[in-house]
């Protein structure tokens, strides 16, 4: 099955196509970062006209980086929440039309049950590659979502622990942006640590309790205290700094998977979203599971980070339980995962 994917819930136009959930046949991505920077942040009106504007040429040239007309898919997939509800609305319009145009199956994809099915997916010209079985546990770490969850089958969740405020990723950009280091800052971030001792500033461990939940706001705070004592660092000051904040996040995550890992079993790990993408929390989960015998996998950097190959790959499952949209299919900003 040939499935269209399209997704606008955020910063990026997204098209791509996909065969039966796995091999990629073509992913297009057209990216927003240029219009943001100079804010700092999304804006979410000027993502919706970007997305307007950007939607149909994304669609044609993921057809035909796939050698494929219209006539050559099966399905279509969309995202339909969770994220802004005028991105998204752009994407989800344009993948009704299709469907109802040239007589296609729909579906309705949660954008996050789409990075946890990234890791599944190769390139036409790439031999498989082991994936988790299932069941298996899942970290998701994304911009707007950290989460912890048992992914018992494709489009089956049970949700163990969540952030309680700020995602990571969004404590990421959000640092960066005290920090001046433009947007994203994510990336940046990463790149100074690299350098940093992440022993030269003090700052504090959050969730030391029990549970699986996740809290990154107080971190933020902390940071932001450090700036009003000591102003706003540079040179090898400025590395520290983002080495401690970087080595704060990664270890209350690996601190809280490895409680998850004891309560639930489970031996294989996959980790999406687009902090999946950070260098030291590859190397640090990567280096602490193998010690325990875990597996790991994350997906190429390339399909940490928001893309429509995962949406297909995802309706693709969705489509095979027999599951179809009508035109009533409408966006939902809060969409839950596993709904």
């Amino acid at each position: 099955m040939r499935v269209l994917g399209l997704e606008s819930s955020c910063d990026e136009t997204a098209a791509a196509v996909v065969v039966d959930g796995e091999v990629v046949l073509s992913d297009v991505v057209s990216s927003q970062v240029a219009i943001h920077r100079p804010y700092g942040g999304v804006v979410p009106e000027l993502a919706s006209r970007a997305h307007v504007v950007q939607i149909v040429p994304v669609i044609e040239e993921a057809l035909a980086r796939a050698g494929l007309t219209l006539d050559g898919i099966d399905a279509v997939a969309v995202t339909r929440g969770p994220g802004l509800v005028g991105a998204l609305l752009v994407a989800m319009q344009a993948g009704k039309a299709l469907a109802f145009s040239r007589g296609l199956p729909l579906c309705g994809v949660n954008h996050l049950e789409g990075h946890l099915t990234a890791v599944f997916l190769r390139d036409v010209d790439e031999p498989p590659h082991p994936v988790p079985a299932f069941p298996h546990l899942g970290l998701l770490v994304s911009g707007g979502h950290s989460t912890l969850a048992v992914c018992r089958a494709p489009g089956d969740y049970q949700i163990l622990g969540a952030t309680r405020d700020d995602a990571a990723g969004e404590a990421f950009d959000k640092v960066a942006k005290m920090l001046g280091l433009g947007y994203p800052g994510g990336a940046v971030v990463d790149r100074l640590a690299a350098s940093g001792d992440p022993r030269a500033v003090a700052l504090p461990r959050s969730m030391r309790g029990r549970g699986l939940d996740l809290s990154f706001s107080g971190l933020k705070t902390a940071v932001s205290s450090h700036l009003a004592a000591h102003g706003r660092p540079t040179g090898q000051a400025l590395a520290d700094l983002c080495a401690a904040f970087q080595h704060a996040v990664v270890e209350q995550l690996l601190r809280k998977t490895l409680a998850a890992l004891d309560e639930t079993g489970l031996r294989e790990l996959q980790i999406a979203g687009g902090v999946a993408a950070n260098s030291h929390l590859r190397a640090a989960f990567t280096e602490a599971l193998s010690r325990r015998g875990v597996a790991v996998h994350i997906p190429p950097l390339r399909r940490c980070t928001d893309n429509a190959s995962m949406i297909a790959a995802a309706g693709y499952h969705r489509l095979r339980a027999g599951e179809r949209a009508d035109l009533s299919l409408n966006a939902v900003a809060g969409l839950a995962l596993g709904h």
